[in-house]
């Protein structure tokens, strides 16, 4: 077991020379209050005397101090060769070279020597006030030292600023709270013991380190508590009571010493002669606890307790260093390795981007995101349910009302009354609502445009995280792949303006489906029309005037009688003076200009042409009205005939606007797939080798960011060192453990 403090020595030796504290090593932390005698009981621990004395705050940064033995015969074996055994002793360092038995090395002075303690006194006070300044101020960096020497046990202590409560000099005023966060961040350490130093002069139940190892370790399992300046106890008084542990038990014992007084450090009293009477002082006042108290018997306690602790935490410590090894392995792969071949590594980083592009767009990438669509599957989503879905919300006859296919029926009629419906209504009004299919086709253009460009951030983000190493070479890749889309855009929204043209530009009423809806519709009016007849008794009404009139006259008919006629019913007072009309008139044409006059506006209403009084002699007057007291209707309803009319072209035009919309819902995605999609997937590639395999783009192109370089180098200075570790870890052998 004696083994085991070096192997933990080693180890904190590999970890801070990556200045890195992930793994909580075995160590032990001395708190206490000022001048309650720290620094005193580490000079009794390794016999010399080597650190700053004083009265006030004098320990102002963590000192992290090991102590190694090395017996005079294995120095002897090192200066002949360099044996195994002592570079293990020397964390593999030889000691050729040394003529003193006893010497010391700082961290921070890499291999320098200090053969003289003085001098090592006074690198301590000026490495602390390099960092701490010169008017008591404190820091938290601590101060790494290593003592070799045969006269001291293999033990690592921690020297922390005393507790104080005012500050003085450069000390903030929250002083006290930062020297309790600084011992608490080292006591919380749950492998480190906690060495609680107390005067014996003062009531053990106001101190404050026990209170502050109290707080870190509640059940005591590891604190040790140590009693100073046993010999200035006030006269009649004794710690027989303290050391027995009848005040204040403390788990792994209760130890007493005496220290050197500030007078015999003056007079230059040395550690040896201290000892001796501290022996005396002991044997004499506590006779029975002689044996149980002492420099000596601390260090041994410290020793044995301190392996066994490195024996329980070890198992822990050993799982602990392989599974970040792992990690920091698997965080180094991911930033790759330096660059070697440039113009290698930029092709393969091209080929690798544009593959990931196209895979992302296939669904066949690597990494695939489950918390929203991307890639190919929003594109499918953007074409099947965005762009579908708007389709089908586009209204056949939005827009349209009753007056305005009125409307245009009557433009398309121009001076003369029109028998049947114009064809050419139908066509202006179907392609007025074709056109309004062509904003929606755009818009999804426009979707899938950025679609691609959000696959870009997805591919540096997930997939090709090389990338991110090269920032230049990432950000022009991005502007290549973005200007490929920019100018693929005005391409395809040019033939998605052209799919609608082509739909405008030729009406084809010959289309099956078209053709079949009219064959259905007409059906449907005839079916209409004989159900009225059948459900209506025949007109009662005279047809004496109507017999009279010849065959063609009856052919040309105004659109009124005819459709009362058709359906059985009599004959308005309108119609029958519009008929009348007809009858008088000459030329056998039918003048129905009072029913079918031009349809205005809405907002204006239906303006009525005054028809002319009828001649007094006519033999086919009808009754006698007159017109000059009738008001002009702002709004009438409709004839039957113009309803129909309506009807039908209402039924015509959403026929057809259903075909073309078919047809838009199904060649606008496969326009957008060829002229954006399939093009970029097939000439990603060559467009960025194009663009940025060139020779004078190389190193800058391939030029890292500094926090890239900065992180690889930390992560492999710490995966050598966890390595490192676990080798030393590794040559442990088991019966070290018992």
């Amino acid at each position: 077991m004696e083994a085991l403090i070096p192997v933990i020595n080693k180890l904190q030796e590999v970890f801070n020379t990556v200045g890195a504290d992930i793994i909580q090593l075995p160590q032990i932390v001395v708190v206490g209050t000022q001048s309650s005698g720290k620094s005193s009981v580490l000079e009794s621990l390794v016999g010399r005397d080597l650190l700053p004395r004083g009265t006030g705050i004098v320990t102002r940064r963590p000192l992290v101090l090991q102590l190694v033995n090395i017996s005079p015969e294995e120095l002897r074996k090192a200066s002949g060769d360099d044996d195994e055994t002592a570079a293990w002793k020397n964390y593999g360092q030889p000691y050729k070279g040394i003529d003193a038995e006893e010497w010391g090395k700082f961290l921070h002075t890499k291999n320098k020597i200090y053969t003289e303690f003085g001098e090592i006194r006074q690198e301590i006070e000026n490495e602390t006030e390099r960092v701490s300044g010169t008017n008591k101020g404190i820091s938290d960096e601590p101060i790494h030292l290593r003592i070799f020497s045969p006269h001291v046990v293999n033990l690592t202590l921690v020297d922390l600023p005393g507790v104080t409560k005012v500050p003085v000099g450069d000390q903030p005023r929250d002083i006290e709270l930062q020297i309790k966060d600084l011992i608490l961040r080292y006591i919380g350490n749950p492998n480190s013991i906690i060495l609680s130093v107390t005067a014996a002069n003062t009531d053990m139940a106001t101190s404050e380190s026990l209170k502050l190892a109290r707080e870190a370790d509640p059940e005591g399992r590891r604190t040790l508590a140590v009693i100073t300046k046993l010999d200035l106890m006030d006269a009649g008084t004794d710690a027989m009571d303290v050391l027995m542990g009848r005040v204040i038990p403390v788990k792994l014992g209760i130890i007493g010493i005496v220290n050197r007084s500030q007078l015999d450090i003056n007079n230059k009293k040395t550690v040896a002669d201290a000892l001796k009477d501290e022996y005396a002082f002991l044997q004499k006042k506590y006779p029975s606890l002689a044996n149980r108290n002492g420099t000596k018997y601390l260090a041994k306690t410290l020793n044995r307790l301190l392996m066994h602790h490195i024996r329980d935490c070890l198992p822990e410590l050993k799982t602990r260093i392989n599974v970040l090894a792992a990690q920091y392995q698997s965080l180094l792969n991911s930033y790759g390795e330096p660059v070697e071949d440039k113009s290698a590594t930029l092709l393969q980083l091209i080929t690798k981007f544009a593959a990931e592009y196209c895979q992302t767009i296939e669904g066949t990438a690597k990494y695939i995101e489950t918390s929203e669509l991307c890639g190919g599957a929003r594109i499918c989503y953007i074409f099947h349910e965005t762009f579908g879905r708007t389709l089908e919300s586009v209204d056949a006859l939005g827009g349209l009302n009753t007056i305005d296919i009125l409307t245009a029926i009557r433009n398309a009629t121009g001076p003369r009354p029109a028998l049947f419906v114009p064809e050419i209504s139908f066509e202006l009004l179907v392609k007025r609502q074709i056109k309004r299919l062509e904003e929606p086709s755009l818009r999804c253009v426009e979707l899938v445009h950025e679609e691609m460009q959000r696959i870009i951030q997805h591919c540096s983000t997930y997939s090709t995280q090389e990338l991110l190493r090269f920032p230049k070479l990432h950000d022009a890749i991005v502007e290549v792949v973005t200007s490929l889309l920019r100018r693929r855009l005005p391409v395809t929204n040019d033939m998605v303006h052209n799919l609608v043209a082509i739909e405008l530009a030729y009406i084809n009423t010959k289309h099956p489906d078209f053709a079949d809806a009219c064959g259905v519709l007409n059906s449907n009016i005839e079916e209409q029309r004989r159900n009225r007849l059948a459900r209506e008794p025949p007109s009662a009404q005279p047809r004496e005037k109507s017999s009279k009139v010849p065959s063609a006259m009856s052919a040309q008919e105004s659109p009124a009688v005819a459709s009362a006629e058709l359906e059985g019913k009599p004959l308005t007072k309108e119609v029958q003076i519009q008929n009348g009309n007809q009858d008088a008139a000459s030329s056998g044409i039918w003048r129905g200009m009072l029913t079918t006059s031009s349809a205005p506006k809405p907002d204006e209403g239906f303006a009525e042409e005054k028809p002319k009084q009828l001649a007094a002699g006519s033999p086919h007057r009808g009754p006698s009205v007159n017109f000059l007291d009738v008001r002009v209707p702002v709004s009438r309803k409709l004839s039957q005939r113009e309803q129909r009319d309506c009807e039908v072209i209402e039924r015509l035009i959403k026929s057809y606007f259903l075909i073309v919309r078919k047809n838009i819902q199904d060649s606008v995605p496969k326009a957008v797939m060829n002229f954006l999609v399939n093009y970029v997937k097939d000439n990603l590639q060559s467009e960025l080798v194009g663009q940025l395999y060139k020779s004078m783009l190389l190193d800058d192109l391939l030029t890292e960011s500094e926090d890239m370089a900065q992180r690889r180098k930390e992560a492999a200075d710490m995966l050598k060192a966890l390595q490192r570790a676990s080798q030393v870890i590794a040559e442990i052998r088991e019966t070290h453990l018992w």
